[in-house]
């Protein structure tokens, strides 16, 4: 659609091609970057931004957009949600959504529905280890991409008055696509009612309808609620995965975890349909509440005027305006009572078509938690140790705030008596180990980062990350003195390192010197952490783009054509020594596709390489291992290890899955060395001493194993309220002496004697 009369010529510097859609709460426009890159800018309308709570939830959706992995979702480039006329700038993706792929073409089927179910799981898993519920989850919220399918529209309601805007506890969703919970209990919604609405989003695609459609919203919602889902078009192998997941209570549901496992296993054929085999029926077990009593039903199932009403990233003007014919399936229709029926009509009244996130802990409409608190048992023994504890040592336990009022997590360094800390709001904090006592804190006042913590300290340096205020690229790197915290002196680095090594690095520390990609993409640069004197450049060699990567203590660069590094396809990455001292790079040592720095082995480099399905992440394909001196590069094959995060230490790489499990694996060989049941749930670690590797959650609880055999030493239940965080999370352990100081979610720190841990129940 072309500009209109009125509209902006740009939006924060963004130069506006076209308008890409218009609904309820805003206009999304095409426009560009600096660098030619297409972004999808939503431009919010003036009349919302004098209402506080709108501006709570754009703020909202601006922090939790960020801080899912733009692999699935609309990564955020820009914003400012705090001006006159907020607007928010995304990646632009390109496709259909899969409204308008059913309404052209009909429903999916075979291999097609099969990538669909996967990569849509794929994105649910890593938005709830974001911390984040989508809550509306629809065809028109998912855009298929080329490179799969991709979930937007996190945070705003598109409502069609503004009153609705300041309604307290009003159901919020679009109704065929809502849980049941969603509409009789908002504020207890969680990531399981987002797995109810994927479920129902699969019957829609692989049906053309969707499990409760009706000739109303109001008998919709009561479908959803009391009614047996209309599953009798389904193929059979996806029926028996989508069943349980539209139970009606949610414990009765799988997580995303357990729901993609499933869908992996899944075969290209998916099958007849329950119709064509003769087994359809009503579940009465899912449904107590179904009846025999039976009617036709006949619901218009062509794209709502929510539908249409899509305010992101493809463009609306190539949509089909005749919609495919489809099958109508008989519906089974209870007897309804009135009182029940009044009930869902009054929760059906206060809908607002539109998504509203919701952060882990957060407020008022604060989610039921998105794992259970198992309790480890108390299998403890003494632990091997070789270290004393910090003078006057004492377990402690103390909540860091940042800039912000938006919790997140910290990573920490330790030396001396001292422990630095940083991440998110909090650039850097300076902790007693004896006993948490916060020496000095210095906050940022931009919005957290997945990935983004500390860059590191040194004994008379600390080098944090001061994210902007306004939330774009402009991101720095401050050196400020161990003592006292001062700033002493700050730089703008580029953010792009994860398109090459996987990891949301913008500087790593080699010894006292700090080294980064300049903000112009244009070399890597060097300084020193105390004062931030500049030691050398190393320019990139014409038409590549590196970033430096440290194995173990030793600096290295990963390099790759600029059209890979642009187009987010790195396929012929090459690895190079680089020179501390002057920045030289050595001869260059082959290596494909990116491959994420995991640590070194006898001075050898350790690196592993993803398997991917499109776009989506489907485990580690491989481990690398690379001899500088000879330049020889050797890999190895993994198993899948789907849904699990990677770590190395002391010489064995670590993957932890979202269930507690550790496994342990030789880097010479990719072979496993033993596999060990923990509490802790998505642990990240791990981290090494002693004979002893630790790993732990989010949620605070700490794992120990005996590194030889993986024997299970000891585990602690969660010490924060937080059971959902980072993806690939980095260690959250750091080791001070005998002392554990552990970070967990919501900027919790806690310490305690590695020798006699808190006892678990």
């Amino acid at each position: 659609m072309q500009l209109r009369g009125g509209d902006p010529e740009s939006i924060g510097g963004y130069p506006l091609e076209k308008r890409l859609g218009a609904g309820g709460m805003g206009t999304v426009y095409l426009a560009r970057t600096a660098s030619g890159r297409p972004v999808a800018i939503k431009l919010i309308h003036r009349q919302f931004a004098d209402d506080e709570e709108f501006r709570i939830r754009f703020r909202q959706e601006v922090s939790a957009a960020r801080r899912v992995s733009g692999v699935f979702t609309a990564a955020v480039v820009d914003a400012d949600p705090e001006t006159d006329h907020p607007w928010m700038a995304t990646a632009y993706i390109s496709g259909p959504t899969l409204a308008q792929r059913i309404a052209e073409a009909g429903a999916l089927t075979g291999a097609e529905l099969r990538t669909l179910a996967i990569g849509l799981a794929e994105a649910l898993r890593e938005i709830h280890r974001a911390g984040v519920v989508h809550r509306d989850l629809k065809p028109s919220n998912v855009v298929l991409s080329p490179d799969g399918p991709r979930v937007i529209d996190f945070g705003i309601s598109r409502a069609a008055g503004h009153q609705t805007l300041t309604m307290t506890g009003r159901v919020i969703g679009t109704p065929p696509f809502m849980s049941p919970e969603q509409l009789q209990s908002p504020r207890g919604v969680g990531p399981r009612s987002d797995v109810f609405s994927l479920a129902t989003l699969l019957v829609y695609a692989s049906t053309g309808q969707g499990p409760f459609d009706a000739d109303s919203p109001y008998m919709t919602a009561y479908q959803v609620v009391h009614e047996a889902p209309e599953l009798g078009a389904v193929p059979e192998m996806l029926r028996e995965i989508v069943e349980p997941c539209l139970a009606k209570d949610p414990e009765g549901r799988p997580s995303a975890d357990e729901l993609l496992a499933q869908l992996r296993a899944l075969p290209e054929d998916l099958g007849p349909t329950a119709e064509e085999s003769g087994t359809a029926k009503v579940d009465e077990d899912t449904c107590p509440d179904a009846r025999p009593d039976s009617q036709p039903d006949t619901p218009d199932t062509r794209p709502s005027a929510e539908d249409t009403d899509r305010t992101h990233h493809s463009d609306s003007s190539s949509r089909s305006r005749v919609p495919a014919l489809r099958s109508r399936l008989p519906r089974r229709i209870a007897r309804t009572r009135r009182r029940t029926v009044m009930a869902v009509v009054v929760a059906v009244a206060a809908i607002v078509a539109g998504a509203t996130l919701m952060k882990s802990g957060g407020g008022a409409d604060a989610q039921e938690p998105m794992a259970d608190d198992r309790t480890t048992s108390d299998s403890r023994i003494a632990t091997p140790t070789g270290a004393a504890l910090p003078d006057g040592f004492r377990p402690w336990l103390r909540t860091v705030r940042g800039g912000q009022d938006i919790a997140d997590e910290l990573r920490c360094v330790a030396h001396g008596t001292a422990v630095y800390c940083g991440g998110g709001g909090v650039l850097a904090t300076r902790l007693r180990t004896s006993d948490g006592t916060e020496v000095w804190r210095r906050t940022s006042p931009g919005v957290p980062m997945q990935g983004v913590h500390l860059v590191g300290a040194t004994e008379d340096a600390v080098v944090g990350y001061r994210l902007p205020a306004d939330n774009s690229d402009r991101f720095e790197i401050v050196g400020l003195s161990a003592d006292k915290g001062r700033e002493r002196w700050s730089t703008r680095v580029n953010g792009h390192a994860a398109v090459l090594t996987g990891q949301s690095l913008f500087a790593v520390m080699a010894g006292s010197t700090v080294l980064y990609v300049d903000a112009d993409r244009s070399r890597i640069e060097a300084r020193s952490a105390r004062d931030g004197t500049v030691l050398w450049t190393s320019p990139f060699r014409a038409g590549t783009e590196c970033v430096p990567f440290m194995a173990g203590a030793t600096p290295f660069a990963m390099c790759a054509p600029r059209t890979e590094t642009d187009a987010s396809e790195v396929r012929s990455a090459t690895v190079h020594t680089l020179d501390p001292k002057t920045g030289a790079l050595g001869a260059a040592m082959e290596i494909g596709e990116r491959a994420q720095p995991m640590g070194t082995v006898a001075g050898r480099p350790v690196l592993l390489q993803e398997r991917r399905v499109g776009a989506g992440f489907d485990g580690w394909a491989k481990v690398i291992r690379i001899d500088p001196a000879t330049g020889r590069v050797t890999a190895f094959p993994l198993k899948r290890y789907s849904g699990t995060t990677a770590g190395f230490a002391g010489g064995t790489l670590y993957f932890t899955g979202a269930t507690g499990r550790v496994t342990a694996v030789d880097p010479a060989n990719g072979k496993e060395r033993w596999t060990t049941q923990t509490a802790a749930e998505s642990a990240s670690g791990p981290v090494a001493a002693h004979g002893v590797v630790y790993f732990s959650s989010t949620s605070g609880r700490v794992a120990a194993l005996d590194a030889r055999d993986g024997t299970l030493l000891w585990g602690t239940d969660p010490r924060a309220d937080s059971v959902s965080g980072e993806v690939a999370a980095t260690p959250r352990v750091t080791i001070a002496g005998r002392a554990l100081v552990v970070a967990a979610g919501e900027n919790t720190m806690f310490s305690f004697d590695t020798a006699e841990p808190p006892k678990s129940g």
